[in-house]
């Protein structure tokens, strides 16, 4: 059996977006299933990591075209600058707008026709059983949707994240005529797609009121974060937060009640550091800086993913941000699933009812806070604090094994074969 998967990001991108299918594409062998892969071939990626590349199978048939990318010319971008993700990249008000306007439903739609033309060539001569796009950028699934209706092939539409309801969409300031082409092409993509996959039971409730057919896969961790690597915890009381930060993140009360407990407790401020490892919003360092936290922090910019899992390893306490804005129940990070595996623990804040409460209450790991709970969260730095004290800072998380990569393949198998 043969599928066809459309990907905008692929090795040697970096961050987040690349770890859920590359990792479906390393185990789809196993069970019984060919990966062909359909990629660009110059993409101008904000962030870069080449040591992925060793991870795409050596059998596997990668496909590439190039892609123009109106974002060279328009946006904030130099040659050879180290370039800034989601957390900075909208802070420009005219350059949001017309990305938001004039680029529907993002500037990879340039790409569609000429990978219609061309896969549609490659499918002639090459069966394929199912085609498999996945999004943001959601242009992937407008390939897909062209070349089902052409081939009569079924359809997977994986949302990694929503469209139209896209947390940081309101920087993009849309006016009435976008935001219509946008609902009407996301109604499109769910009314002809065989099945809908996205990868939290939030998401799959909003979905399933668009779409026939919704399934849930979770991101996952791999065999690299489980390595026995032997890291030393860090000796001061570390706060470390890995990945993208947008300033829809921004824990200003997370940074107030640490402001106050260093006031407080002057031991408590020679021993807290703060690791910020990853693309940080400015409002983010602007937040620090107010609380009179910058002595106590580091940022140590975008690192490849095996140096991100050994921050993660060596953290007192790892951070995790969810955004706070409308829906932020169905959001989970790709960094959790990792975190599970670190065995520190894990300080959330986000919606208390969400997956991700959820998650972490099912495997041990840690708490989710509130985004106003400040009595709550004083309580939990301050417990976390006495245990780092006595020297027993640790958490044994359990029931993890069904995020590893290769159980979520499998589940990915059955959904694909029993389309």
């Amino acid at each position: 059996m043969k599928v066809l998967i459309i990907t905008y990001y692929w090795p040697p991108a970096g961050g987040s977006g690349v770890q859920r299918w590359l990792k479906f594409v390393k185990y789809l062998q196993n069970f019984d299933i060919e990966p062909i892969v359909y990629t660009v071939d110059n993409a101008n990626y904000p962030k870069e990591d080449n040591s992925l590349i060793n991870e795409i199978p050596k059998n596997v048939t990668v496909l590439k075209q190039p892609i123009w990318e109106p974002t060279d010319l328009l946006f904030w971008k130099k040659k050879n600058q180290q370039k800034s993700d989601v957390s900075n990249a909208v802070n420009n008000g005219l350059l949001s707008f017309i990305r938001g306007n004039f680029f529907i439903p993002d500037p990879k739609v340039f790409w569609v026709k000429s990978s219609v033309k061309y896969l549609n060539k490659y499918l002639k001569d090459n069966k394929v059983d199912v085609i498999i796009s996945t999004g943001p950028p959601h242009s992937m699934h407008l390939i897909a949707q062209k070349l089902k209706q052409k081939n009569k092939i079924k359809w997977i539409a994986d949302f990694r994240d929503p469209w139209t309801d896209l947390y940081y969409n309101n920087e993009f300031k849309q006016l009435s005529f976008a935001k219509k082409r946008n609902l009407k092409l996301e109604a499109s993509v769910f009314k002809n797609a065989d099945c809908i996959l996205t990868v939290s039971n939030s998401l799959k409730k909003d979905f399933a009121k668009k779409a026939t057919r919704v399934e849930v896969i979770t991101n996952g961790f791999d065999d690299e974060v489980l390595r026995n690597n032997s890291v030393r915890l860090n000796k001061k009381f570390s706060f470390s937060y890995i990945g993208l930060l947008p300033k829809q993140s921004n824990p200003k009360l997370l940074f107030r009640v640490l402001k106050n407990l260093c006031v407080e407790n002057t031991d408590f401020k020679n021993d807290l550091e703060l690791n910020f490892i990853g693309d940080i919003s400015e409002d983010v360092r602007q937040e620090i800086e107010a609380n009179n936290l910058l002595e106590n922090t580091n940022f140590s910019g975008y690192v490849s993913h095996i140096d991100a899992i050994k921050f993660q390893k060596k953290a007192q306490v790892l951070l995790l941000l969810i955004p706070d804005v409308e829906k932020s129940e169905g959001i989970l990070t790709g960094k959790l699933f990792e975190y599970l595996t670190a065995k520190r623990p894990i300080l959330a804040m986000g919606s208390e009812n969400g997956d991700l409460s959820e998650i972490l209450e099912n495997t041990n790991a840690g708490v989710v806070v509130g985004f106003r709970n400040e009595i709550k969260l004083t309580s939990e730095i301050t417990k976390l604090y006495q245990q780092y004290k006595l020297g027993n800072l640790q958490v044994d998380s359990i029931n993890i094994e069904q995020y590893h990569r290769k159980e979520l393949t499998k589940n990915l198998s059955e959904i694909i074969k029993n389309l």
